[in-house]
Order: structure tokens, then C-alpha cells, then sequence
């Protein structure tokens, strides 16, 4: 088969990674790709909002099967495009891509099916969201209607903070049109944790849970990004609500939006929160996870297509695990997720050892050396048998090629180390 993955990051790195070791893949492509990405594939220069141009691509070097990696497409309709030309492609469609690319329909949708989640409003009128912020008090959640890069969330501990995030969201429009539209809801304590399926209508083949690491500094502190690093398995979550969590939100998710008429098929991921009632949707995403993947694949030790290639089928394929841990660790630009320079220079990334997987995101390559062209740079991987040491292994590939422009978070994986400690 040829296939073709649509996107450059960290994450479509991950998959084109993963999907090169299928030996069902004579020819894979990526569109944009990146220099990182051009290690397992052959880029293409095509936008990922071009639909045309991608759908004329996959056309013109017979591509089997396309994969898509961020949602920006998926939610503008590529699905849809690719079908109405009979490509195969594999996520949802741009009626069911709405569960991330509408916050207010995502909350919709759990309030009509009992999928447990957080109370919540939604606004349009800022006068109105400031009052119920008042009415509501802190700590408080707010969240950017439409997308925003992963960044369109403000938790806020104090009302200062929830006022200030309403502004920024609604008044500032720092997330631009993904903030005409508001929800505040409810602040969620407990663990929080990633479950991914592949899902085809209600046909739901859950994927390992891993833990994210939002905030950007050690300790949980600093704004809110894309994500600096996951880890999976999550052992501080038994597997018992992993699968009540398929039970009571995945599989009344996807029988939800099948009953809506807009039945999902792709990568469903839901970010759930473990609090004192069981599991509790924080977000749904219509896409792999962006770092959680580069630690979940890894851990797959089933060939990705041919699980695809069932699940499109209208199967449910028993997937295989490795029972080792991975811990995935981001090394980002100074500055991010605010601004940042580009274009400085990273160490010898050669230096790295075999066993270090290398998943590129914001980089380029001038000549021999790695230079920064985005805020997340890259992700160090490393498959291990026990969470810390594989993290101090990790943790000292990145020193081996950090800079004084960028940075990392050491502490990836502290809520599993801490738990494990207690009494």
C-alpha cells in the first residue's frame, strides 16, 4: 500500500515513525512532512488545509489509505473532500470532527447522554459570562468555544485570574474567532489521564491511557501549552477505570453522535479527569494526541495499519501491548507558549543514542545542523522498565543536546512517583 499522512508535527512524526515499520506499506508519503519527518517518508510541500492539492496528490501517486494528524483539517471537512473524490481516508467527518471543534456541542452531546463531565454554561454576551463568573466564583475553568491550538484554556484559581481570562478570551480575542463563544465550567480535582480509541460508528477499540503534562514548568507551574511530555502506562489509574471509562463515556460518545447523524469514525480521544465519582470528561479531541501519541505508538506493538485497515472493516482488532513504560519529554523554545525566537540552533542531535526515539516538531535543517522553527522543538522517547530511571535516561538525552534557548520539564511522570510513594 501507499499511504499518505497529512501533517508535520511531533505528533504526525509519531505516526509516519510508526506506520513505516507496517510491512504492509510499499510508499509512505507526509504533506507538509518536515526535515525530521523526511527520515521515514517523503514529504510533500502541500498545506494541510489545501484539500485539493492533498486530494490531488493522493490521486496522482495512488495512495491507498490517508491518515490525518492535526485537527485543523479535520474539522474544516477533509474527510468529506477525500470521500466525495473515493479516496480512503481514516478520521471523522466534519459534522462529527464538531467534538472538538465546538466545545458548546461537545458539552451537548455528554449532557444528552449521560457522559459524566462538569457543569457548565456557555456564552456568547460578555456581560452575561462576567456575571455568572461572579454568580460562580473560583476556581473556575474557562475554555475558547473553537480551537486553539490546545491553548484555549484558562483555569483559574482566583477570580482575578477568571476575569482576566474572560477578557483575554472574549474582549482581547486572544484566541480570535475560537473565543466568540465561551463555557465556563466547573473545576475538576483529581488525576488527570488521556484514553484514545479508534472508533468506527459505535464500534469503539480502546488504545493504552497515558498522562499529559500541560503546564510548562516543573512542578506544574507556568501557562497552560500544547503539552511538555507524557508518560504511558499511568499506574496510579487500575485498569478497572480505564475500562469504565470506555463503558460510561467512549461507547455512549460514539452511540451518541452515530444517533445524531453524524456517526464518528477516526481517533477519538477524551481527556478525562479521575475524581472522587469515577472518570469525568474534561475535553474530547477528534485526533491522536499530541504528545500522548509519541508515547502510546511506541508502546503498539500491533501493526497501526492493519488495526486501521480493520477498524474501517467494522471490526474491533485485539491490539498487543508492551509491558514496558514509555516516557516521552519535550524540549521547547524559551519564550513558548508565549513568543519566541526561531531559527537558533540545537546540539548535536547525532549525539543521541539508538535508543532514544527522536520525534521532531519545530525544526529545520541547514546543512548538518538542527535549528528551532517552532515552540515545541522536538520529543525524546524512551521505552524503559520502570518509570524513573527511564526518565533520567530521557531527561539526560535531552541535556546532551539543550541549549540555552530552549528547555524541558524534569519532572514528567511526578504524580505516578508521588503516588507510589504514599503510604
Amino acid at each position: 500500500m501507499n499511504i499518505l499522512i497529512v501533517g508535520g508535527g511531533g505528533r504526525e512524526h509519531a505516526m509516519a515513525w510508526k506506520v513505516a515499520q507496517s510491512t504492509l506499506v510499499d510508499k509512505l508519503y507526509a504533506a507538509p512532512g518536515s526535515d525530521g519527518i523526511a527520515s521515514v517518508a517523503e514529504c510533500a510541500p502541500i498545506d494541510v488545509m489545501d484539500f485539493q492539492g492533498l486530494a490531488d496528490f493522493a490521486e496522482g501517486h495512488d495512495v491507498d489509505l490517508t491518515l490525518v494528524g492535526p485537527e485543523q483539517p479535520l474539522v474544516g471537512g477533509i474527510v468529506d473532500y477525500f470521500s466525495a473524490r473515493g479516496l480512503k481516508i481514516f478520521g471523522p467527518s466534519k459534522a462529527a470532527a464538531r467534538i472538538e471543534g465546538s466545545k458548546s456541542f461537545a458539552k451537548a452531546l455528554m449532557k444528552n447522554n449521560q457522559i459524566p463531565t462538569s457543569h457548565y454554561q456557555t456564552f456568547t454576551d460578555y456581560q452575561q459570562a462576567g456575571d455568572y463568573l461572579q454568580q460562580v466564583g473560583a476556581p473556575i475553568v474557562l475554555k475558547a468555544d473553537g480551537l486553539a491550538a490546545g491553548k484555549g484554556v484558562i483555569v483559574a484559581m482566583t477570580m482575578a485570574e477568571a476575569e482576566q481570562g474572560l477578557k483575554a478570551i472574549m474582549k482581547d480575542r486572544k484566541f480570535a474567532d475560537a473565543g466568540a463563544r465561551v463555557v465556563i465550567e466547573e473545576y475538576l480535582e483529581g488525576d488527570e489521564f488521556s484514553l484514545m480509541a479508534l472508533v468506527n460508528g459505535e464500534t469503539v477499540t480502546p488504545l493504552a491511557i497515558a498522562q499529559d503534562h500541560k503546564r510548562s514548568f516543573d512542578g506544574d507551574k507556568g501557562p497552560n501549552t500544547g503539552g511538555m511530555g507524557a508518560y504511558s502506562p499511568v499506574p496510579q489509574i487500575p485498569g478497572k477505570i480505564a475500562d469504565e471509562a470506555v463503558q460510561t463515556i467512549l461507547k455512549p460518545a460514539a452511540s451518541g453522535m452515530a444517533q445524531e447523524g453524524c456517526p464518528f469514525t477516526g481517533v477519538l480521544y477524551a481527556g478525562l479527569m479521575l475524581t472522587k465519582d469515577g472518570p469525568k470528561v474534561i475535553e474530547f479531541n477528534c485526533r491522536f494526541g499530541d504528545p500522548e501519541t509519541q508515547v502510546v505508538l511506541p508502546r503498539l506493538e500491533s501493526d497501526l495499519v492493519q488495526v486501521v485497515l480493520d477498524v474501517m472493516d467494522g471490526g474491533q482488532p485485539a491490539l498487543s501491548w508492551s509491558d514496558k513504560t514509555a516516557v516521552g519529554v519535550v524540549l521547547a523554545t524559551a519564550g513558548y507558549p508565549v513568543s519566541y525566537p526561531k531559527g537558533r540552533k540545537l546540539g548535536d542531535l547525532s549525539a543521541l543514542p539508538d535508543a532514544a526515539l527522536l520525534f521532531h516538531a519545530g525544526t529545520k535543517k541547514n546543512g548538518k545542523d538542527w535549528l528551532t522553527s517552532g515552540g515545541r522543538v522536538l520529543l525524546v522517547t524512551r521505552l524503559g522498565d520502570d518509570l524513573r530511571t527511564t526518565r533520567d535516561a530521557v531527561n539526560k538525552d535531552l541535556e546532551r543536546i539543550a541549549t540555552d534557548d530552549v528547555f524541558f520539564r524534569k519532572d514528567i511522570g511526578h504524580r505516578a512517583l508521588e503516588a507510589a510513594e504514599k503510604p
